[in-house]
């Protein structure tokens, strides 16, 4: 196996000048660069980076742990995690809990015994188990996408409440007076500000919140498929689908073609989350857009940062805001139709 030393000889240089320009620490004139790198590549020399972050403290690896990497939402964030972290010179791992509390601790326990620097974590629910158990072996957490209960913790999040707020708000205004939340789990903060939100709405605008349709299941296509079936065997029907997620979104569309019903003739749709335009021919859902590449981007620079700094500083908490696009899903007004 080629070592440090053996790439040292090849160069003509010293070991610790190898091992200044593959870690890109220190000074190096660029020809010395230049003869370390080609030595390097023609040995075939992989520095042994476990035996430096022995010396270090420091692997050079974060993790992403999140709820469903199909989704493209969590897609876009890994790819906005990946982005920072590679330019800070840092490997990520993913891991996909499935919206699985059981698979998330497994996964902390794996990621803590392979030593990794931090985690850019989306929790499956409000608790801050997981943050507690990283914080207390001494590695670096951020939460995206979600907020846990505790209050000691970086947090990168988007206005849930308030982009439900405003999906309601239009559907109200376009003469919805009967909507169904078909939600995410109860017991994830998203789906519980989506809730906030759109009975806010109603409220505002003098609808009784006790007489709307709101079932919460998973983040799924099939929780949505299965929601908006129970919600077309209701009577009186509601005349508009407020879904809680795109992948809810998806298949709320597949259980009104089965049922043979028009979106948006005879049932409106909107929904949290945009879908990349690499996956549509034609956007067509009206959405509260989140920016995801920038929160997860955010959160892995403040991860980043806490692992640098020198000193403690307070935690943050960051709520992007939502921008609502009005496409033909949600319709026209209901007296436009009669």
């Amino acid at each position: 196996m080629t070592t440090i030393h053996d790439v040292a000889r090849r160069a003509g240089v010293a070991s610790i000048t190898v091992s200044r320009v593959i870690n890109n620490s220190g000074y190096a004139s660029e020809d010395i660069r230049q003869r370390v790198l080609a030595a390097v590549k023609e040995m075939g020399y992989v520095p042994n980076r476990l035996a430096g972050s022995l010396r270090s403290k420091r692997s050079k690896v974060l993790a992403l742990v999140m709820t469903d990497i199909t989704n493209p939402f969590f897609t876009v964030a890994a790819r906005g995690v990946e982005d920072v972290a590679s330019r800070a010179g840092y490997t990520v791992i993913f891991c996909n809990t499935d919206e699985d509390k059981q698979k998330e601790q497994n996964y902390i326990q794996v990621l803590m015994q392979n030593q990794v620097d931090g985690v850019v974590l989306v929790p499956s629910g409000s608790d801050s188990e997981s943050v507690e158990t990283l914080q207390q072996n001494g590695v670096q957490v951020v939460v995206v996408d979600r907020h846990v209960s505790s209050q000691k913790v970086d947090q990168v999040r988007c206005d849930s409440l308030n982009g439900a707020y405003e999906l309601t708000k239009l559907l109200i205004s376009l003469g919805h007076t009967h909507i169904a939340l078909l939600n995410g789990p109860q017991n994830v903060s998203t789906a519980a500000d989506r809730f906030t939100g759109f009975n806010r709405a109603l409220a505002d605008a003098g609808l009784d919140t006790a007489s709307q349709s709101v079932i919460f299941g998973a983040f799924t296509r099939a929780s949505g498929a299965e929601m908006a079936r129970q919600v077309l065997e209701m009577t009186p029907r509601p005349s508009a689908l407020f879904a809680g997620n795109n992948f809810i979104a998806l298949g709320v569309l597949r259980a009104l073609e089965d049922a043979r019903l028009r979106v948006p003739e005879d049932m409106a749709v909107v929904t949290f989350d945009d879908l990349p335009e690499s996956l549509v021919i034609s956007p067509f859902l009206t959405v509260a857009a989140q920016p995801v590449y920038e929160m997860a981007a955010r959160a892995t620079e403040l991860l980043i940062e806490r692992l640098a700094a020198t000193q403690v500083y307070d935690f943050q908490d960051i709520v992007f805001p939502t921008t609502l696009i009005v496409r033909k899903s949600s319709g026209v007004k209901i007296e436009t139709l009669k």
